[in-house]
């Protein structure tokens, strides 16, 4: 084998690793997403006192963003992913035990810092890192995608168990959760010292050019970070298409409390929709490196946006199928959009000795909703109950798609011309 097929294989092996421990990471922090109103029947808490412990884990990463993208910079991506999977699934097995809302605060805001400080950036640097410029598209497309196909597999599992515990062994809602809770924590203990023993440790910037090896003063690689427009444009390319992610969240529920369909018939139909995120995903990212990667999230970010608008004004009346439909259609789009907007980092320019750095700065506006689309969703609800206040919300977020588009073909317009120039 050659030493260029052996490069190629390896940094292939690693992005697998990477996708593996991403996939592993995230679902049980958003249990939410197939088991909504389990929860809040097991743990005897309100939707807004749910929505309180993620919008606190969203502030949390907001506050950890660019300390996040400075320590991938710093240090070790390996024990920095190990350490995120260990805390994340210690966590979880507190988690499990159905504690009071202060103790479940407390759990939200560990997996915080071990979700965000520790985790996003790094990772995100890694794959940016292992990837060519001509692959920017499809490494990102595979890591979302293979990170959605990682989550479905195990949603499918646990939405089977919970369906077998419920069904033929005739246990409770909260013993069933508790088995889906421990296998999402045996997962994550079991991933963490995989990425211990395969990740390198040795940095893939390390041989960058002599301008990259200068500096080191914060305050300086912030301002060259803060004075790029393409970095303020791909940051608002991510706000609306994460936006437009955030509303699948509330399809459980919607589903369940709108068209009154069962939690395992609801679950079944979630997980239907995590299948599309490894197609959509996938397809964007080599899409995106074949085409154009600007245009193409522009065009997926539009036509998202008319998708979620159809899910909001989907009759009531419609058939079981016809539902499942409508919710793959808006997965698929809204994983193809989320498999490519990292992918326009590498439109940036920005040398990767703080490539971290602007990964950080990129998330601290993009993935802001994470503070305040709970709060709002919760107060739509309270204020408008019913269908009427998911309508509302889901209006609102598919605008956001169309606001997306616009700044990606700006994006693009400024990429034509600094290459021409």
């Amino acid at each position: 084998m050659s030493a260029e097929t052996h490069s190629t294989a390896y940094r292939y092996f690693q992005l697998v690793v990477i996708i593996m421990a991403a996939g592993a990471i995230y679902p049980l922090l958003y249990l939410r997403q197939n088991f909504e109103v389990s929860i809040l029947e097991s743990f005897g808490i309100t939707i807004t006192e749910l929505s309180q412990c993620y919008a606190m884990l969203g502030v949390l990463f907001v506050l950890t963003y660019v300390p996040s993208g400075w320590l991938a910079d710093k240090a070790s991506p390996r024990l920095l992913v190990a350490f995120s999977l260990a805390g994340t699934g210690l966590l979880g097995f507190w988690f499990s035990t159905m504690p009071s809302f202060t103790e479940l605060k407390i759990i939200f805001a560990g997996w915080g810092i071990a979700t965000g400080l520790t985790f996003w950036s790094a990772h995100i640097k890694i794959v940016a890192l292992l990837a060519h410029r001509d692959e920017q598209g499809r490494f990102f497309g595979f890591l979302d995608g293979g990170r959605g196909l990682f989550e479905a597999i195990l949603a499918t599992i646990a939405v089977a168990l919970f369906a077998y515990m419920l069904q033929t062994r005739q246990e409770t809602t909260e013993e069933a959760l508790r088995l889906v809770i421990y296998l999402y924590v045996a997962v994550l203990l079991v991933m963490c010292p995989l990425v211990y023993l395969v990740l390198d440790d040795h940095r893939s910037d390390a041989s960058a050019g002599e301008g990259d090896q200068h500096s080191g003063n914060f305050k300086a690689d912030l301002k060259q970070v803060f004075s790029k427009v393409e970095i303020w444009l791909c940051a608002i390319c991510i706000v609306c298409g994460y936006q437009l992610f955030w509303a699948t969240y509330s399809f459980s529920a919607y589903l369940q409390q709108t068209f009154g369909l069962t939690a395992v018939a609801v679950g079944s139909i979630t997980v239907a929709k995590l299948w599309m995120r490894p197609i959509g995903a996938a397809a964007a990212g080599i899409a995106g490196d074949l085409l154009d990667r600007e245009r193409v999230l522009g065009v997926l970010l539009v036509l998202a946006s008319f998708s979620l608008l159809g899910m909001a004004f989907f009759p009531s009346s419609a058939a079981s199928l016809l539902m499942l439909g409508m919710v793959l259609l808006v997965g698929i789009l809204t994983y193809a959009v989320r498999g490519i907007y990292w992918a326009t980092l590498d439109s940036c320019e920005v040398p990767d000795r703080i490539k971290g750095l602007a990964i950080g700065v990129i998330s601290l506006v993009g993935y802001s909703p994470d503070i305040y689309l709970p709060l709002l969703n919760a107060a739509l609800l309270e204020r408008f109950p019913g269908r009427e206040g998911y309508v509302i919300y889901f209006v609102g977020l598919s605008l956001m798609g169309f606001v997306g588009a616009f700044a990606a073909r700006q994006l693009r317009k400024r990429v034509r011309q600094n290459a021409s120039t």
